[in-house]
């Protein structure tokens, strides 16, 4: 399932591909009683704070049939600008005390799952 939702995904996104790009598919499990709290920190800092490090905000997603997850696509420039990215979100203070402020009431995330797809030669989106 979540390999098609995967290739589901990129093929709508043939507009904003280039020969380098990488897409980061992320997959948050929360605790139980967590997911509203995180995603007001996503809806509130991380995408802002994602965006401000490079990485656009592809979409964002609530599976139909459970009530603890969240799925997002990234999309990067490169394999190393995904690399760069994430290092300057992970060190950015804001986002430091963001996360930490979210926590107040114990963690939000009980898992991240990630992969990194690119398009095939045969794609639409090259």
């Amino acid at each position: 399932m979540k390999q098609f939702f995967a290739a589901a995904m990129i093929s709508l996104l043939a507009s904003v591909a280039n020969a380098d790009a990488v897409f980061e598919l992320r997959t948050y499990t929360a605790h139980d009683g967590k997911l509203e709290a995180l995603q007001a920190r996503f809806r509130n800092h991380t995408m802002a704070l994602f965006e401000k490090h490079g990485m656009v905000n592809v979409g964002y997603w609530l599976p139909a049939d459970t009530d603890n997850t969240l799925i997002y696509l990234l999309r990067h420039n490169s394999d190393q600008a995904a690399k760069a990215s994430w290092q300057g979100f992970i060190n950015d203070p804001e986002w430091q005390q963001v996360y930490q402020d979210s926590r107040a009431n114990g963690p939000l995330i009980i898992n991240i799952d990630n992969v990194f797809v690119r398009a095939t030669d045969y794609s639409q989106m090259k």
